[in-house]
């Protein structure tokens, strides 16, 4: 058997992308600029959203949609622990609080009833993730949180190509924060981007990622009259250089191709593992499709290797899975923070991991990770 070590991701960058970075580089305009704005008119379009506002991860594209909410200290935001941790540090540095709710064991998220179980008279506001590229049934917590009179904020940063009801994710959120950093299907390195279809946010959140300024570098460059710009309020250094977007633009390009294959590979792993005993594997739900971003598996209780010891085991035969998605209320940074009971979520965070998929794996690859893992289904 071949020692090559499998990774979990590997993007898929090359020469395409080599040179349109090069190309940033030497036009001399390499902050943001009309590449930057280039990448958010074609993201905008990709996800069926009005605006797109280019910035420097999901993190800060979570913190300023919860700043154009309004959301601040004293108000609650119901949340998933099953998440990044960056999920609910962005509530906390508005000033508010992370209320933890547990997900539906299918797909790792949120659901109207879990939703509902905790919010209290403080919810300002629900932040739903589409965990692992696994789309939320949005349909049903927007009606809810309708209902509810409280927005909901849509953490899309692994989704992008992910759809529910035939439409892409994002298409139709009120605000929707995205990441493209490397372990994400489309990636300019780091950074991220905030879409909505409502144009005076979208007006605010260019501001905020820029200072609070009321004239961007790109508009007093293009003037032919020195422009004198105003902060009109405190704002941020989130700003996405023009690099990283020619790098996305690129990118951007060669989802469809991503997706086709993602979703091939996804596919034969379920046809590989179907006689695996005590695997649960993660699957597209009925509401909408997954762009894989990643392939989970669930460790059934009758499982004869713990999860460590099987993620040890794995790395052992050259596989690099990782454990599954954590929950937040579990690390250090929240220990004692006051929440209900979380049974779904600790049972998927303790008992899941993450198998290698990514663009370029070939099928000898896989059926390496289906045969090691096979020998410690047998133990």
């Amino acid at each position: 058997m071949s020692t090559d070590r499998i990774p979990v991701m590997i993007p898929w960058l090359g020469e395409e992308e080599a040179r349109a970075a090069s190309e940033a580089v030497l036009s001399g305009w390499v902050a943001q600029g009309p590449r930057v704005a280039a990448f958010e008119r074609a993201f905008a379009e990709r996800v069926g959203a009005e605006h797109a506002v280019a910035v420097s991860s999901c993190t800060t594209a979570l913190h300023l949609s919860l700043v154009a909410l309004g959301v601040g200290p004293g108000d609650e935001v119901v949340v998933p622990s099953l998440s990044f941790i960056a999920t609910a540090n962005a509530v906390r540095y508005v000033g508010a609080e992370p209320v933890f709710a547990d997900v539906e064991p299918a797909t790792g998220n949120l659901t109207t009833a879990t939703v509902d179980a905790v919010r209290t008279p403080r919810t300002r506001a629900v932040l739903a993730v589409h965990q692992g590229g696994a789309p939320a049934d949005v349909h049903a917590l927007r009606a809810a949180c309708a209902d509810w009179d409280l927005p909901l904020v849509e953490d899309a940063a692994c989704a992008i190509g992910s759809t529910v009801g035939g439409k892409p994710v994002g298409h139709g959120a009120l605000i929707a924060a995205w990441s493209f950093h490397p372990r994400k299907v489309v990636t300019t390195g780091e950074g991220g981007m905030v879409t909505t279809d409502d144009a005076a946010w979208a007006e605010r959140l260019r501001r905020l990622r820029e200072h609070g300024m009321n004239a961007s570098a790109a508009q007093r460059h293009a003037s032919a009259k020195p422009v004198l710009e105003s902060y009109l309020e405190v704002g941020y250094n989130y700003r996405m250089t023009d690099i990283q977007a020619a790098v996305g633009l690129v990118q951007l390009g060669k989802l469809d191709a991503m997706i086709v294959r993602r979703r091939e590979l996804a596919a034969r792993y379920d046809r590989l593992l179907r006689d695996v005993p005590g695997l649960t594997p993660v699957r597209d739900p009925a509401h909408g499709q997954s762009n894989f971003q990643s392939y989970w598996v669930l460790l059934d209780e009758g499982f004869p290797v713990g999860r460590d010891d099987l993620l040890a085991a794995l790395a052992g035969t050259g596989v690099s899975a990782r454990r599954g998605i954590m929950a937040a209320h579990l690390e250090p940074a929240y220990a004692g923070h006051p929440r209900a009971p979380l049974p779904v979520t600790e049972r998927i965070s303790r008992d899941s991991l993450i198998l290698p998929l990514f663009h370029t794996m070939t099928e000898a690859q896989q059926d390496r990770v289906v045969t090691a893992l096979r020998e410690q289904a047998r133990r």
